[in-house]
């Protein structure tokens, strides 16, 4: 009875190990034997325990950022010199601002998301200055120019489909 009773109770904690809690600004994957199987939202969740099932918690609201021509307040040329349509050459420096809107197409479908959005930016912010002649970017165009930008870049990284939601490109 005693070797019954030891089973029973811990197959009864096993059972309770698959409970887990998914904070407000988080998502959560479930890992079926290691193959992503579901996402859920915040609040108290089952799953099936360990080794069949697993869950990641991937922080969702937390606004990122990437900045590309600036680091450490020292100008990264490379990234900041660019050629305007007007064949004038440009410094520019900006921020993009950016959250995870899918937990599971980040974790799954890029490899390294942060260098991603910094290239799909730079890349984007260089279409958009190459259409643009020099007066136009350094006076009333900058506005135009971030949000042109930041529609462009959220194209790219919805073509890659990475679960990137673009919030804002800051001049």
């Amino acid at each position: 009875k005693g070797l019954l009773l030891a089973i029973l109770v811990a197959l009864v904690l096993w059972g309770f190990s698959g409970v887990y809690t998914v904070e407000p600004e988080e998502q959560a994957l479930v890992l079926r034997f290691g193959e992503y199987h579901r996402t859920t939202d915040p609040g108290l969740h089952l799953h099936l325990p360990y080794p069949v099932e697993s869950v990641i918690k991937v922080p969702v609201l937390t606004v990122r950022r990437v900045e590309v021509g600036d680091r450490a307040n020292q100008r990264v040329e490379q990234e900041s010199l660019m050629l305007t349509g007007d064949e004038n050459i440009i410094d520019v420096q900006f921020t993009v601002f950016w959250v995870i809107a899918d937990a599971g197409k980040f974790l799954f479908n890029i490899r390294s998301p942060e260098r991603t959005v910094k290239d799909a930016s730079e890349a984007a912010m260089r279409e958009v200055i190459g259409n643009t002649d020099l007066n136009s970017a350094l006076s009333e165009g900058r506005s135009g120019l971030a949000s042109q930008t930041q529609a462009l870049v959220q194209n790219i990284l919805d073509s890659y489909d990475s679960g990137i939601l673009i919030t804002q490109v800051e001049p």
